[in-house]
């Protein structure tokens, strides 16, 4: 058994996706957008969602997490991030301040990057896209 996030950004997909590869190294290894899809009968795509993603796969480091644009007509009752954060965690306090660093640009810190008792850096974040994030960094030994 496996689990897996799912993102669902609301038309703003692929810059969320391409501010990831910039900032943290993400890579989209699946992109499907609307219009390539083989299976038309759920009716017509409107003609501005043609573009917009309707599933991708994307690998950070040993992780994935997939997302999309969302439904096309708007109706979701899960618009927005609410009760989560993706934790990144990587072995060097450096490199994780980095990431961090970078995921906050046009974003907001609701902690600041700094040494834990349970890490050597730790800071919390939600990213220009509403996603919230936690990055951290090993305990020194």
């Amino acid at each position: 058994m496996e689990l897996q996030t799912y993102l669902f950004f609301d038309g703003n997909c692929e810059e969320a996706l391409e501010f990831y590869q910039r900032s943290i190294g993400a890579e989209v290894t699946v992109m499907m957008r609307y219009k390539d899809s083989p299976d038309q009968s759920s009716g017509p795509i409107p003609d501005e969602w043609q573009n917009k993603i309707m599933h991708a796969n994307i690998t950070i480091g040993n992780s994935q997490f997939m997302a999309s644009d969302g439904q096309c007509d708007h109706n979701l009752d899960h618009l927005g991030f609410h009760g989560f954060s993706l934790s990144l965690n990587v072995k060097d306090r450096a490199e994780a301040e980095r990431l961090f660093k970078s995921l906050c640009a046009g974003g907001k810190i609701s902690m600041p990057f700094q040494k834990t008792f349970w890490s050597s850096g730790f800071g919390t974040l939600t990213d220009r896209y509403g996603v919230g994030w936690m990055v951290m960094s090993d305990i020194e030994s």
